[in-house]
């Protein structure tokens, strides 16, 4: 079952479920078939981990930024990145958004994490890297309510031509 706008090339901005912390995980999103983001290192400051859960077969994928892969993915066991990226997604989408979005089954008030029945998957780093890179270029931008040329495609919800 999948709401009306999620169907739409455009969607509303939604607001986030409950608030979170940017700290650990400055950037999610649910795009390309995947959960993608990036999750901060614990132990180095100049480092992040891009992670990504790829829906339905939830493959599992995680690198740092100098594409190097991570220590604690183990074939199908999730790294702690992967179980950071996941619990903010729930705070950011709520839990049910998000088990819809990878094709999730869990029992009501159950991690999402016990309902993936991972495998490994190929390298998405530099694809997510470039997705973050991009929307931190926006925050570089002057406040305004003019359109953005880059985002222009996208139709006006309603417009009729």
């Amino acid at each position: 079952m999948s709401i009306p706008y999620e169907r739409r090339s455009s969607a509303p901005v939604i607001e986030p479920v409950r608030s979170r912390k940017l700290a650990k995980v400055p950037f999610l999103e649910l795009a390309e078939g995947r959960l993608q983001g990036v999750v901060s290192s614990g132990s180095d400051v100049s480092r992040v981990y891009v992670s990504s859960i790829t829906a339905g077969d939830h493959g599992l994928s995680c690198n740092t930024n100098n594409n190097r892969p991570c220590g604690g993915l183990s074939g199908a066991y999730p790294c702690n990145h992967l179980r950071s990226l996941l619990a903010e997604a729930t705070l950011q989408y709520g839990a049910a958004r998000v088990a819809r979005y990878l094709k999730v089954e869990v029992a009501e008030g159950a991690d999402l994490i016990t309902g993936l029945h991972p495998v490994a998957a190929p390298n998405r780093a530099a694809e997510v890297f470039s997705s973050f890179l991009r929307h931190l270029s926006y925050l570089e931008l002057p406040a305004t309510t003019d359109p953005l040329p880059d985002l222009q495609w996208f139709p006006a919800a309603g417009a009729v031509r």
